[in-house]
Formats: structure tokens, sequence, C-alpha cells
């Protein structure tokens, strides 16, 4: 017999976060995050996400034993002011069990009727900032820490409940040594002399933070057209400050300004901090800082997590900057892969970034959406 118990407490939402790590121990393609991290992403007092959403967290159980877990999230910015009559599910996992998936997404259901909203979709997180998507494609290839795992018989669950997809993402690699940097330099001084803008590169933490605000304040208007598009709120900037710029090595972020001084793009690129979370298997003591510290400094590893550009300078060749600057930087540091987190199908643009970069596509993942009153449990 399956039951289904909300999680509250940090006991139960401890479970919760460790469940896919019992469920993957052996997997070599899984990626754990931290424990802490996770926790403190669910702690509604504090993640800024809940000013705007509403999440409860459920376990599965069969003689007394985890057996999944889901997040039923209703992002109330997307609902009010976007006009999509949407529950979210996110953190899903389960054993290859359709009924307990059944029994799971029912809880979603029950969220998605009691407030008259008519589509459930996952699974995503509370923002564009969080992991989103089923694998459907890349089983084999390891993961990030921005992105969620998962074993093909998932999709073949939502498949057999009638859910049909939504959003299609990919991710892809490319190698550094492949890379020929003249085409980007002679277009970096081209469009330096055509428009007048000027690259930043930092060495320090602190220096980047003053310019942190409007970042995200492009990352806003870069990204609006997106259907798929909820913003980042004033208090979401501070959480992330905290939570991300830490992590990412100083000089690994760019920024792009025009003559005026305004920022009209940028680029966030994280050390590959993948095998260092397995080493640490969810917890940063007592020695998984050390993995995560010697990542910071020397992986050879570099992730694209987020890249935006001002919409009037859009296929204007500004992204030759940041380019160009992350080409020095990843030979000085010696990096040899990078690592295109998930991209939205539909956003060409970014996807023209990375024409002439010759990228392997390492994995797809899609969200998988279904009419609340058409799901059959």
């Amino acid at each position: 017999m399956i039951t289904v118990k909300e999680a509250i407490n940090k006991k139960e939402l401890t479970e919760f976060v460790k469940f896919p790590m019992k469920l993957y121990r052996d997997n070599p393609y899984f990626v754990p995050p931290l424990i802490s991290d996770e926790l403190a992403a669910f702690d509604k007092k504090n993640n800024p996400a809940f000013d705007h959403a509403e999440a409860q967290f459920y376990l599965a159980y069969r003689d007394n034993k985890v057996v999944g877990r889901v997040a039923a999230i209703i992002n109330w910015q997307e609902v009010n002011e976007q006009k999509k009559s949407k529950v979210r599910f996110g953190w899903f996992d389960v054993i290859d069990d359709i009924n307990v998936t059944k029994a799971l997404l029912e809880k979603v259901r029950e969220l998605g009727k009691k407030h008259n909203l008519t589509a459930m979709e996952g699974p995503i997180g509370f923002s564009n900032l969080d992991k989103v998507g089923a694998l459907t494609f890349g089983y084999d290839e390891l993961g990030t820490a921005v992105t969620w795992y998962n074993a093909p018989y998932y999709v073949t669950h939502f498949e057999q409940l009638g859910f049909q997809t939504e959003k299609e993402y990919i991710e892809s690699i490319f190698l550094v040594k492949d890379v020929d940097p003249e085409p980007l330099y002679r277009g970096e001084e081209l469009v330096k002399k055509r428009y007048g803008v000027y690259s930043k590169n930092f060495t320090k933490t602190a220096d980047i933070m003053p310019y942190v605000d409007q970042m995200f304040d492009l990352f806003n208007e870069s990204y609006k057209k997106l259907s798929s598009f909820v913003a980042v709120s004033e208090r979401q900037k501070e959480f992330f400050k905290k939570k991300y710029i830490s992590f990412i090595n100083p000089e690994y972020i760019k920024f792009v300004f025009n003559a005026q001084d305004q920022m009209i793009a940028f680029a966030i690129v994280m050390p590959g901090y993948a095998q260092a979370l397995q080493k640490a298997n969810g917890k940063l003591f007592p020695f998984g800082f050390l993995h995560l510290l010697k990542a910071r400094k020397s992986s050879k590893d570099a992730v694209f997590y987020l890249i935006g550009i001002a919409p009037e300078y859009q296929n204007k060749g500004v992204t030759a900057l940041i380019m160009s600057d992350f080409y020095r930087t990843v030979i000085k540091k010696g990096v040899e892969r990078c690592i295109r987190t998930p991209e939205l199908l539909e956003n060409e643009s970014i996807h023209l970034l990375w024409k002439n970069f010759n990228p392997r596509l390492t994995a797809r993942r899609k969200t998988f959406s279904i009419p609340v009153d058409s799901l059959s449990l």
C-alpha cells in the first residue's frame, strides 16, 4: 500500500532531499545537491521565491520506506500576471512504479483544483533560475550542479498518464581545443569600434557585487519575451547573490557595457562542480567544502549558466566580446571542456552563439503538461 505524506519539519524535508541520493546511489551520472542548499531553498521564511509562490512537499511511502517525492508549486506571479492557470511540480523522483507516480501527482492535482487552476506542468522549479525538465536523452552523460537527473521510466510514466510535451531544452559540450579564437578576436575589435562597447573582467567577488542588480535587470529584460519566463524579484536578487555569486570564480563573470556605461550583455560561467559534488555526497563537512574549493580554483570544466543580451543589441555581435574574454580566461585556467546547461529549444538567438564551436549534443530534457481535469489517476 502506498501512502503519501506532506514533508513539513526539518527531518521530513531532509528525507525529501536525500531520497534521490539513495535512489541513484550507484549511478555514476547522478550529481547530488548539497543538502544544506536544498533545505535553504525549501525554507518558506527565507527563500524569496515564496513571496509570490506556494509549495507543498510530499513523500510517498511503502512499508514505511520512502519510494517517491514531489513538490507541488504555484507561482502566483505566473498565474496572476501572465494569466497562466497552471500548477507546477518539481523535485520529482520515484521508483519504477507508476502507482507511486499516480499517488504523488494526485497531490499536485489536488492543489491545482483547490485554486481552480486548469493545467499541470513539470518537472519545473519555482522560477527560471531553478532546475528544469526531465531527461529524455543523455542518461549516460554526467549531469551538472544545475540539472536534475532521472531514469528513462519517468518519461514513460508521464506519457502513460497522458502528459504531452510542453517545453524542450537542449544541452551540449564543446572542447576548448576545437575553438579557433581568431574570428572571435576580429569580431571583438569590429564591434568595439562600431558600437563603442567595452567589457569588464574581474578577479575579486567584491568587485562584482555593485553590478549584480544591473545584471538581473538585464536578465529580466532580455528573457521577458519567452513564454515560460517569470521575472526575478528584488528579494530574489539578494537571495541569489548570497546563494550563487560566492560559488563562482569571479574570473568567470563577464559584463559588456555601451558608451553610456549601461550594461548591455552578461554571462555567468561556473566551474564544473559535478565531480566535487559527487565526492561531497551532499555534505559540506568534514571534507565536502575542500572538494568544492578545489573545483572552484582548478576545474577542467566550465559550465555556462546564464547569458543575457539587451534586445536592442541582439544580433549585433556583442557576444564576440564575451566569448573572446572567456577564451582568454579558460586558456589561462587550463579548462578543457565548456558545458551548456539547459537552453530552451525555442530560444534560437542563444543557440546561434555556439554555431562555430562544434558543440556535441549531450542531453535533451522536457517539461510535460496536462489539463488538470484530464489526468486519469
